[in-house]
């Protein structure tokens, strides 16, 4: 009967292992190369070791393989090092390295069957090898060394497995794909296995790159993002990112460009103002606060809409607007620029328009802060704005749901919502990076159908917009960490329990919306479910908006 491929596998490994050399210094293994791992994605959801399951049925032996399917160790340092002075989000990023040189053994092999009488470096090759076959055949391997048991020693062992370098067991195992490292690399981190993080590190640093393909580009910023947590530098690398910000006017062509190429921005602008318009069609004095203003932009369409309704335009628009410093950054400027803007076209039209600026962080929004009035047709928006707000796990003052009962004290007609659909508030590390790691896959794949892969304006603005929020997710913790986003089931919660009760979904929301996805991407979705709008790219969620009284 032909031997089972582990069988052969273990007969090969026990073969070489009886023609190594006694008194070795140094430790290669001969040759050793594997087949390209095929392994699909999902397959590091299961928990599987540094050999993927796939491999569980093939023949491994230590004789050479063709050299394209070794992965080498690269003498170039990281390109994505925070201690390097080349930036991680540089253009130049360093590119997949591989080598077709062979090692092999340089002494005549003789045999330990005498006695089994071994020394410290030949229990170190003896070690390798076995861990080798283990992490081949599986810890139950059936075949048994009884001079694998007999050394003697502990102290002397010990120091000898000190010497193990993570780097060579990493070389000697099959290629696993991207993600698949940047998975390991997260669990050694989340397991303080700081040897073997350092290494996949050193790893992922060839296989990365700001201008590869959507993996290759989210691989670089979330190895930024490992290194500083690793480090323990999260806060200083976040705040460095903003204080590398570019000027004013590029930072608003980079925002722009992302505006344009994927409909995330839009979609929220379009679906809030559609819940706005239904909720305000008769009334004569409206009043919008907008927690997360920006540029304005949302309301150039709103204010031309409201001047042609049907019944005539409104006897007042009053819009108040909080700020972020990025937006001021953005703009050159303080929200004075925004209510000029809007008042210039707001009497272009024939509307009647005060502006009130509240610059200040929405944590800090009181009552009196927002200036609102009797008699006025209140509406409130949350533009991806109420992630920022920390929660009870983070603050027992938990602001989240304390500006969510001081907005229900106001008794809106309509308040809108919309966040991305992801799960990162409360998740410990290690799920938050694997939550943070398929959501951006689908985000940077949606970018890259919009953009060829070598545009330098789609580098600088996923650089520039996108990457620090990437970063701040997975390097930092407790109030440093502001990106904290829950799925719409969880928002549903929190406005309940604030006294809110769901606004009604009509066929002009949805169909304002559908329209705009008509100028993107096929791959794009929309689906109407649990009485809210849900934007998402192929099969994964991405955003979500809702409106509620």
């Amino acid at each position: 009967m032909q031997a089972s491929p582990n069988r052969q596998s273990s007969s090969v490994i026990h073969e070489m292992y009886h023609q190594s050399v006694q008194g070795m210094d140094s430790f290669y293994l001969s040759h050793f190369h594997v087949l390209e791992n095929n392994a699909s994605p999902d397959a590091s959801r299961q928990g599987n070791s540094v050999i993927s399951s796939s491999y569980k049925d093939q023949f491994f032996t230590l004789e050479s393989f063709p050299a394209t399917a070794y992965l080498s160790a690269c003498n170039s340092p990281s390109a994505v090092s925070v201690l390097s002075s080349r930036s991680p989000f540089s253009p130049q990023g360093s590119q997949t390295c591989s080598s077709d040189q062979h090692h092999s053994f340089d002494n005549t092999c003789g045999s330990p069957q005498s006695g089994c009488s071994v020394t410290d470096d030949d229990y170190e090759l003896k070690h390798k090898l076995k861990e080798l076959e283990i992490s081949l055949l599986g810890p139950e391997t059936d075949i048994v060394d009884s001079c694998y048991c007999s050394f003697r020693g502990g102290e002397n062992r010990d120091a000898s497995m000190a010497r193990w370098n993570w780097n060579q067991m990493i070389e000697t195992t099959p290629r696993l794909s991207l993600r698949d490292t940047l998975i390991r690399c997260a669990q050694a981190i989340h397991e303080a296995d700081l040897n073997a993080a350092t290494s996949f590190m050193d790893v992922l640093g060839q296989m990365v790159s700001v201008s590869g393909d959507p993996a290759q580009r989210l691989g670089a910023y979330l190895l930024e993002g490992l290194r500083a947590r690793l480090e323990r530098s999260g806060s200083a690398i976040y705040k460095a990112l903003k204080c590398e910000e570019p000027s004013s006017s590029e930072l608003m062509s980079y925002m722009s460009i992302l505006f344009q190429i994927c409909p995330y921005f839009k979609f929220a602008y379009t679906s809030a103002n559609a819940f706005i318009w239904e909720a305000m069609v008769n009334e004569p004095v409206i009043h919008i606060i907008d927690f997360q203003i920006a540029q304005g932009s949302q309301y150039i369409p709103l204010i031309e809409d409201l001047a042609n309704r049907p019944g005539g335009p409104p006897v007042l628009l009053r819009i108040t607007g909080v700020d972020d410093s990025q937006s001021a950054h953005a703009r050159g400027g303080g929200l004075k620029i925004v209510g000029q803007k809007l008042a210039q076209l707001a009497q272009s039209k024939g509307i009647p328009f005060q502006f009130h600026a509240a610059a200040m962080s929405g944590c800090k929004v009181e009552r009196s802060d927002l200036r609102v009035r009797s008699g006025e047709a209140l509406a409130v928006n949350f533009p991806y704005a109420l992630h920022h707000m920390p929660d009870e796990s983070v603050s027992t003052q938990n602001h989240r749901d304390r500006l969510l009962r001081l907005v229900k004290s106001l008794s809106p007609k309509v308040v809108t919502i919309v966040e991305q659909e992801s799960n990162t508030n409360t998740s410990p590390f290690f799920l938050r990076f694997i939550e943070t790691l398929d959501y951006y896959t689908a985000m940077f794949e949606s970018i890259d159908v919009a953009r060829s892969r070598d545009d330098k304006q789609r580098i600088r603005a996923e650089q520039h917009c996108v990457a620090r929020d990437i970063v701040n997710m997975v390097a930092c913790e407790g109030f440093e960490r502001v990106e904290r986003h829950e799925l719409h089931g969880k928002w549903m919660m929190r406005m309940k329990m604030a006294g809110f009760t769901q606004y009604p979904m009509s066929s002009s929301v949805t169909g304002a919306v559908k329209n705009l996805l008509r100028d993107y991407n096929e791959n794009y979705r929309l689906l109407e479910a649990e009485g809210a709008l849900n934007l998402g790219w192929k099969n994964r969620a991405m955003a979500t908006s809702s409106a509620w009284r």
